[in-house]
């Protein structure tokens, strides 16, 4: 990992690698302990993320996957800042959202749930933090969804959130919540994290956030560091 997203400090946040009633941890988790490989010239000297490489409507899953019309769903602008633990902003990251529809579905061959797909919404988008560590997403509030794990398994509302740091290699992946889902108290992702942490996943409603007769305000506040880390999946 990239010196910006190693995090060692306080990792009872954190989900375990291995949460018997997340049934896929147990065919994915290692089984012996982990090694701490030494940076290699690669990881220090690229790739590299900029503006370039950044879309005008990357940012907006209203528009990106738009074809002849709107998306289904309730309009949100999901915005936050992402910093370290002593509140200093991380600039110029790349963040990565992706979604289900409104419906509950994504836009994936595996994904055979039976939900129709909304023919203009990707539920995919990218942009960087800005000099103060901002990001912003407009986006529809994701539907729940059947998967399996267990009897009558639904997930809750959630987005998925990556981050990258200064190259490939240093990647962290979250999720973000949405406050009041009753769905959250019977999902063994969720409560697979520690429960000092699990609040830390769970955006918070903002009137001053919210765009007049168009989107509501949601923040999601993400930090890598620290004992107010967000949880992350990866460490």
């Amino acid at each position: 990992m990239g010196d910006v997203f190693l995090n060692k400090a306080d990792m009872d946040v954190h989900p375990p690698r291995l949460h018997t009633d997340y049934k896929s941890t147990i065919l994915r988790a290692p089984t012996k302990p982990l090694l701490l490989l030494k940076p290699s010239l690669s990881e220090y000297t690229g790739p590299v993320f900029g503006d370039m490489n950044i879309g005008e409507f990357d940012h907006d899953l209203t528009i990106n996957g738009r074809k002849n019309g709107e998306p289904i769903g309730e309009r949100m602008v999901v915005h936050g800042k992402v910093t370290d633990q002593n509140g200093k902003p991380i600039p110029h990251t790349l963040i990565e959202v992706w979604q289900a529809n409104a419906a509950g579905r994504y836009v994936h061959k595996v994904d055979q749930h039976d939900a129709p797909l909304d023919p203009n919404f990707l539920g995919a988008g990218r942009c960087l933090t800005d000099a103060e560590g901002n990001y912003k997403f407009y986006t529809v509030k994701p539907g729940a969804y059947p998967w399996g794990n267990h009897y009558n398994a639904w997930r809750p509302n959630h987005i998925h959130f990556s981050l990258f740091g200064g190259g490939i290699t240093s990647r962290l992946v979250t999720q973000m919540y949405f406050p009041g889902d009753p769905l959250l108290k019977h999902d063994p992702i969720y409560l697979g994290v520690p429960p000092k942490g699990r609040d830390l996943l769970v955006g918070h409603f903002d009137l001053g956030l919210t765009e007049p007769s168009f989107a509501l305000g949601y923040r999601f506040d993400i930090v890598l560091r620290g004992h107010s880390a967000t949880p992350f999946e990866n460490l």
